[in-house]
């Protein structure tokens, strides 16, 4: 099917006669293909009498060399697959089978992306970016305080780059459009965090996705944003610049170093909110973040500290 979907990819008419003889298959065998496309993919296909069949927008995929070109300071392996489970799995499996960090793992589809808290992060073909950054720790516990958030803040700027001067922050792994999600953050850890560690900075983008019925949240997408199709390829390349940047910088001074540049970016800064632990819930008004990354409650006029991976935050009706 993916050889079907790479000669239409240029979205112009293809004529299923002309489509057999590429494959070598029969019309009949072709029609089966696309309608496997349509359903197993959620590609729609025009279908028009005398003219073929044209995919409703052309696709760019995904391509180490074009990426490699456009980012050419960048060094580490890039490992793309068409579908996959996830890509933060695909690298636990790569860094248990001895693949030296870092490399970033890529992919057009996921079976079962996942996000923060068990759930699914939705990952139709070819339109989004699903990354995977793996790098190997040393040196213990303070290189990885505030990771999440410093990736967070790499995110929000190559999504700036792209045309989504709106694009803001959300503790502790979310970045949002207004109250839409367009990207969020899933590190993985491996290994002795006191020692020597492999990280999995998995991020998600929604770049060129405009309808889906499976998300149970607001969201938003680089091209509802700008308007406008954009180039994958280039978007990871300026995401996997600013990591170096970000992640140079966290590396030489730590997160206290990055700290009132998030505080600055965080779209719920003052605001009211809710913070969800389990069945538990703390009502307070956001101060910002410690020289951790943990987040800075006033809970009845009382500064507390929060941090932890199964954490969610609200903003409250009242903010």
């Amino acid at each position: 099917m993916l050889t079907l979907l790479k000669l239409l990819k240029d979205g112009r008419f293809h004529s299923g006669e002309a489509l057999g003889a590429a494959l070598g298959v029969s019309r009949s065998a072709v029609w089966k293909q696309l309608q496997h496309l349509e359903a197993e993919l959620n590609l729609p296909i025009h279908k028009v009498r005398g003219r073929g069949y044209q995919l409703a927008s052309p696709l760019v995929f995904l391509n180490a060399e074009d990426i490699a070109l456009k980012a050419p300071s960048l060094a580490w392996p890039v490992h793309i697959s068409d579908s996959i489970d996830s890509t933060n799995a695909e690298a636990l499996r790569l860094v248990d089978a001895g693949c030296a960090a870092p490399f970033l793992v890529l992919a057009e589809q996921q079976s079962a992306g996942r996000g923060r808290r068990g759930r699914k992060w939705v990952s139709p073909f070819a339109q989004n970016v699903y990354y995977s950054l793996v790098l190997r720790i040393e040196g213990g516990l303070r290189q990885l305080e505030g990771l999440s958030l410093v990736v967070g803040l790499a995110v929000m700027q190559a999504l700036r780059e792209s045309g989504v001067q709106g694009a803001a922050l959300k503790w502790p792994n979310d970045v949002l459009v207004g109250q839409k999600k367009i990207a969020g953050i899933l590190l993985e850890l491996v290994g002795d965090p006191a020692d020597i560690c492999h990280v999995v900075l998995g991020i998600g983008i929604n770049v060129n996705m405009q309808k889906v019925a499976a998300i149970d949240q607001q969201w938003t997408s680089v091209q509802l944003e700008t308007g406008s199709p954009v180039d994958r390829n280039l978007l990871v390349a300026r995401l996997g610049l600013q990591l170096q940047r970000y992640l140079e910088r966290h590396a030489a001074s730590g997160f206290a170093a990055l700290q009132e540049e998030w505080e600055q970016n965080h779209l719920w800064q003052g605001r009211a909110v809710s913070l969800i632990a389990g069945v538990n819930q703390v009502d307070g008004v956001v101060l910002g973040v410690d020289r951790q990354g943990a987040l800075r409650l006033s809970v009845d006029g009382v500064e507390k500290i929060y941090s932890g991976g199964e954490l969610s935050l609200r903003l409250r009706d009242d903010s």
